[in-house]
């Protein structure tokens, strides 16, 4: 039997390690690590959980290795009813896993293993898994896989949101253009955004013209942008920050959960902006994801 969702997201489940350094070493040298934690990321997985903690009934299509099987991520998952039912299992492979070092300024480098993530470009997309929807979020993963799951959205009339994240690196430019001409809502911070204007020689509005009709590009401490009939313009929400990891992620769950009941886009980023607040105060993607009702309380604080 299919089983309907509000939003799939499509893209990388993977283990991290977050670690805390005071500085990135030079090359030929070694640095002292001052904290680390295994915990759970990839950014599709992290849409997923935070939009279902938050209410929304989401379904994931990630690439996952045999250690996913048996693993607390999966039990994780399935306590919170996500649909797994079109979950890719690679056999004999890893799943993805993702090391994130941040120094002392919140500047960040990380290194990426693909594992079972790699076969994305081998499978095809189930067409029931999108029929099945009514939104689909392209996370960060293989580009051709995306390319191929906005297609099949697009001619069945989805809305298709677009992050390409840190993997935006591994689009051409063909495909990259290819996938924002079936998208409709695209997600990047600053350098995302400006990156992805400069690759295709465009700017906002010849951007939106393309295909996405609203842009969403985050700030970091100076808010985010949105770029629709009208640029909205939205303030951040202070918080000392522990780290930055997954903030993006929990910025579009938390977007997508006010958007999907036909709140405001100012209402919906703020709402956005709310939650992500609350991941930055804790070391993981996941680790200080708040309730619905918590995020609104402290909305209603800081957005008069």
């Amino acid at each position: 039997m299919s089983i309907k969702s509000d939003l799939l997201a499509i893209g990388h489940t993977a283990f991290d390690y977050i670690i805390r350094v005071d500085k990135f070493p030079e090359p030929n040298s070694s640095i002292t690590i001052n904290k680390m934690k295994h915990l759970h990321g990839g950014a599709a997985a992290n849409v997923a959980v935070v939009g279902s903690k938050l209410g929304i009934k989401t379904s994931l299509i990630s690439a996952v290795g045999d250690d996913f099987l048996y693993s607390s991520y999966k039990l994780l998952m399935e306590d919170l009813n996500i649909n797994l039912n079109h979950l890719i299992h690679v056999k004999d492979e890893n799943t993805s896993t993702a090391f994130v070092h941040t120094d002392s300024n919140n500047d960040q480098v990380s290194y990426f293993y693909w594992g079972a993530s790699s076969e994305f470009k081998n499978t095809p997309v189930n067409p029931k898994a999108i029929e099945n929807t009514e939104v689909i979020h392209l996370a960060t993963g293989d580009p051709s896989f995306n390319y191929r799951s906005s297609l099949i959205a697009k001619e069945n009339d989805k809305i298709v949101s677009f992050d390409p994240g840190q993997d935006l690196h591994i689009y051409d430019n063909k495909t990259l253009k290819s996938v924002i001409e079936n998208t409709d809502i695209i997600f990047g911070n600053q350098f995302e955004i400006n990156t992805i204007l400069d690759r295709l020689n465009l700017n906002i509005d010849s951007l939106r013209n393309l295909g996405p009709k609203i842009v969403i590009k985050t700030e970091g401490e100076k808010g985010s942008s949105i770029y629709s009939d009208e640029k909205i313009k939205i303030n951040s929400i202070y918080r000392p920050a522990v780290d930055p990891t997954g903030a993006g992620d929990s910025f579009r769950a938390g977007f997508f959960r006010y958007y999907l009941k036909g709140e405001s886009l100012e209402k919906s980023a703020q709402l956005a902006s709310s939650v992500s607040s609350f991941i930055v105060e804790e070391l993981g993607c996941q680790t200080n994801i708040p309730t619905l009702e918590s995020a609104i309380k402290r909305m209603n604080e800081n957005y008069k």
